[in-house]
């Protein structure tokens, strides 16, 4: 079945943030997410769940296992389970970004 961010469930999440489930099952989970200037996730990492983030526009931080990473427009990383990482927006503008989980991370997120 087709889904557009349009159409797609929405939901907010930490300090104006928001995402929308293009794939939600338990094998897999696609999300488009905004961060909008100045805002951050918690750390934390996942039991199970290995997630890959790639930024669509602008420019995001990841701090993944105590080392900084710059992602720009059409860059990503992967994050494997049990590995700590915070996506921030340092920035002015806004960064929109998907993250892919494979199994999907509801429910094994352990904030740090």
């Amino acid at each position: 079945m087709k889904i557009s961010k349009e159409h797609a469930e929405h939901y907010n999440w930490g300090n104006a943030c928001d995402g929308w489930h293009l794939v939600k099952n338990n094998e897999l989970s696609v999300i488009h997410e905004r961060m909008p200037a100045n805002t951050a996730e918690v750390c934390h990492y996942h039991h199970q769940a290995q997630q890959f983030f790639f930024v669509l526009s602008g420019t995001a931080t990841m701090d993944i296992d105590g080392e900084r990473i710059t992602l720009q427009a059409n860059e990503g990383i992967e994050v494997p389970a049990l590995t700590p990482h915070q996506m921030r927006n340092d920035l002015q503008e806004d960064v929109e970004f998907l993250v892919i989980s494979q199994p999907n991370s509801k429910g094994d997120r352990i904030p740090l």
